[in-house]
């Protein structure tokens, strides 16, 4: 049962911000990191490879490992089994590679094929995975790739539009762990809704 504070926003959302350039599996997505984030620039910005919200859902419901670039994120996903693998990785005393690298080449590692990567802090973690992008043996379900910051988001996400990878992502520096969380959870109401069995 939606809450009360929770259906007022969504319709706040609806009446401030036409919605109808996505379509109604894209429009899940993006309204809950809007209403995460209290930011309609998100809207604006969001983009989608193609079948990427199909490709997420999907691989949630054949239960897909979901790789997390920090706990924050991790954090933010309550209903689904996470890793972050941050707390395995050593800095090194140049500070490059960042360990938001490492760790992202580690799981990316362990976890080749069929996984969603979940990004919404580190831009050098989706770079690690972008460095991926071109190997055969790499083919993750899906990217969710909303890092945050004014060195390397914006570059990483675009890097990200113009590969061959499945993505969900924004343009620009704005993003952020409760962007992701969103992004994901809203994946996941998906994937669980008895409403959705035919995506």
């Amino acid at each position: 049962m939606i809450h009360p504070i929770e259906k007022k926003s969504y319709q706040i959302l609806s009446d401030q911000f036409d919605f109808s350039g996505f379509d109604n599996f894209q429009q899940a997505v993006a309204k809950r990191v809007v209403h995460a984030t209290a930011d309609f620039d998100m809207a604006r910005s969001i983009t989608f490879s193609h079948r990427a919200v199909e490709n997420g859902v999907a691989a949630i419901r054949s239960q897909a490992p979901v790789i997390c670039d920090v706990e924050m994120v991790r954090a933010g996903i309550t209903k689904y089994p996470t890793s972050c693998y941050l707390s395995q990785a050593k800095s090194r005393e140049t500070g490059l590679p960042t360990r938001s690298y490492a760790a992202m080449t580690m799981a990316a590692k362990a976890h080749p094929t069929g996984a969603i990567f979940v990004i919404g802090c580190a831009p050098t973690a989706l770079f690690a995975l972008l460095e991926l992008a071109t190997s055969p043996g790499f083919q993750p379900a899906l990217i969710i790739g909303l890092p945050v910051g004014f060195v390397g988001a914006a570059d990483s996400k675009m890097q990200l539009v113009e590969s061959s990878l499945p993505f969900v992502t924004n343009v620009g520096d704005k993003g952020g762990s409760a962007a992701a969380c969103a992004a994901f959870n809203a994946l996941l109401a998906l994937a669980t809704s008895q409403d959705n069995d035919d995506i």
